[in-house]
């Protein structure tokens, strides 16, 4: 009885419990990747250059993609599901990825893909690359 008369006397000094609404709990996080060693670093790896590395912009060089180091090996499946194979990479529409090429790697971002062609975008810059059977 004892036990009864204390836990309850407990609970009417504590007052009413606050009601927490799910918007005031929501928050989101923001990171902002540093553009010098100045502005900060990776905490787990203090010495690596990698965070600063997204902030270079490229330049007119990298801009220019030779196109003849892009091939267009093969496309398969129907108009809503299409794949299209681009130097041994398999690409759905709206996949960016990278290929490998002799000059190195290029990322491509593979817009549409129709019956006997592909529509790739390379630096910012519209391609359309064409299957041409071997004989």
């Amino acid at each position: 009885m004892l036990a009864v008369l204390f836990i309850s006397r407990g609970s009417l000094l504590a007052g009413p419990v606050p009601q927490v609404t799910s918007a005031s709990t929501n928050s989101q996080s923001v990171f902002i990747m540093p553009a010098s060693p100045a502005d900060g670093r990776d905490p787990f790896y203090p010495a690596s250059s990698r965070p600063y590395q997204r902030a270079v912009v490229p330049n007119a060089k990298t801009a220019d993609v030779n196109m003849s180091l892009l091939s267009l090996q093969g496309v398969s499946g129907q108009p809503p599901q299409r794949l299209a194979i681009i130097n041994k990479r398999t690409f759905a529409a709206g996949d960016n990825l990278e290929v490998s090429t002799s000059q190195g790697r290029i990322r491509i971002l593979c817009l549409e893909i129709s019956e006997n062609s592909v529509v790739i975008e390379v630096n910012g810059q519209r391609h359309e690359l064409r299957y041409e059977e071997k004989q």
